[in-house]
């Protein structure tokens, strides 16, 4: 299973732009009108991990395989979309297939750059996305509600299900994200499988002009406001910037770039590594003479279901896991050194993977 991001805001605010720039191709079409996006975009790309590229060295391995985050562009979507508004029901269907959301926030001002609602006001526009976000849940909850009852009316009904539900219809009537509302474990598991857009993961990304990349602008600050009263992550980012480091082919190119405008990084870099927090995700390795390798997970993964992620063979016949910390694996040199040394462990079916775990999987089928 892969894990992925969804790109969201209203028309014209540089998603296609941004999402062009991150997987480094021209695949959305990225015009100054409202809706020329209109079947989602998708596009995975690497998660650079200099463990890897250490371990790599000193397995002195042929292949390096990253992990990866699929990115999804979904059309902008406008002031009653949960009613159809823009094609907004269809948007908001592609929204409801990713796992977390990168929700971003035009910070700059462009006459040439149409706004949707002719003025640059990122707090109002937060607010249109997440009203239609919130009413799209809504009706959801509500319709499932109304459908459970029916079928079971005059049978014995799951509590559980019930009051999740309608403990979650409450929350979203008095206008607050599911994000926000604290859940017991099993209704966590109840919740969880509606893909609902409110409980997902979320970051806003303010979109701001080359010059307020570093210290942010006035509609910048805004958003980190706001962002921070709702205890939500928030970044800064350059999507024309990025767009034109994405067509830079030589590094030394890119970091003669960044360095003439005061950067050590792309925020693309940050935003990557934003999206696998955001997402709970560690993770962890294999490494060897043909390939190292890293895998994703999500945290509090036993080993055997990491495994799984590899061949379906390393859960269903798991033997043990031999397990080295990145850490001793890169002070020892390597996995014989660690053996000699005693920093190989054995675990069990019941051990949780950290992040950095080098892992060999001993199974048998």
């Amino acid at each position: 299973m892969g894990f992925n991001c969804g790109i969201l805001g209203l028309p014209n605010i540089g998603k296609s732009t941004l999402f062009n720039a991150l997987t480094s191709t021209q695949q959305a079409e990225s015009k100054n009108y409202p809706f020329c996006t209109i079947e989602p975009n998708i596009g995975k790309v690497s998660v650079k991990d200099l463990r890897l590229d250490n371990l790599s060295k000193i397995s002195d391995s042929q292949n390096k395989i990253y992990n990866q985050l699929e990115f999804v562009d979904i059309a902008g979507l406008v002031k009653g979309a949960s009613k159809g508004e823009g094609l907004g029901n269809k948007f908001l269907g592609n929204l409801s297939n990713v796992d977390a959301i990168i929700h971003l926030v035009r910070c700059f001002e462009d006459n040439d750059i149409t706004h949707v609602n002719n003025k640059v006001s990122p707090i109002e526009d937060i607010k249109v996305i997440e009203t239609e976000l919130l009413l799209s849940d809504l009706e959801k909850v509500e319709r499932i509600i109304e459908n459970y009852k029916k079928k079971n009316k005059g049978k014995k009904v799951d509590q559980n299900f019930l009051e999740t539900l309608e403990k979650s219809r409450n929350f979203l009537e008095n206008g607050y994200s599911l994000r926000n509302l604290s859940y017991s474990e099993s209704q966590e598991e109840v919740i969880k499988t509606f893909s609902l857009l409110t409980y997902k993961p979320i970051i806003y990304v303010c979109n701001v002009d080359e010059n307020s990349l570093i210290d942010g602008n006035q509609f910048s600050k805004l958003v980190e406001a706001y962002s921070n009263e709702s205890n939500l992550g928030c970044m800064k980012i350059s999507a024309k910037i990025e767009s034109e480091i994405s067509g830079f082919k030589l590094e030394s190119e890119k970091k003669e770039f960044l360095e003439s405008i005061g950067l050590q990084e792309t925020s693309l870099s940050k935003l990557i590594s934003k999206g696998y927090e955001i997402l709970d995700l560690i993770t962890f390795f294999t490494s060897g003479p043909k390939e190292s390798r890293a895998w994703s997970i999500k945290k509090g993964t036993l080993v055997p279901d990491a495994g799984a992620k590899i061949h379906t063979d390393f859960k269903t016949g798991f033997i043990k896991a031999e397990v080295i910390s990145y850490e001793d694996f890169v002070k020892f040199g390597g996995e014989a050194k660690c053996k000699e040394n005693g920093r190989l462990k054995l675990e069990g079916k019941e051990y949780i993977v950290n992040d950095g775990d080098v892992i060999t999987f001993r199974f048998n089928v």
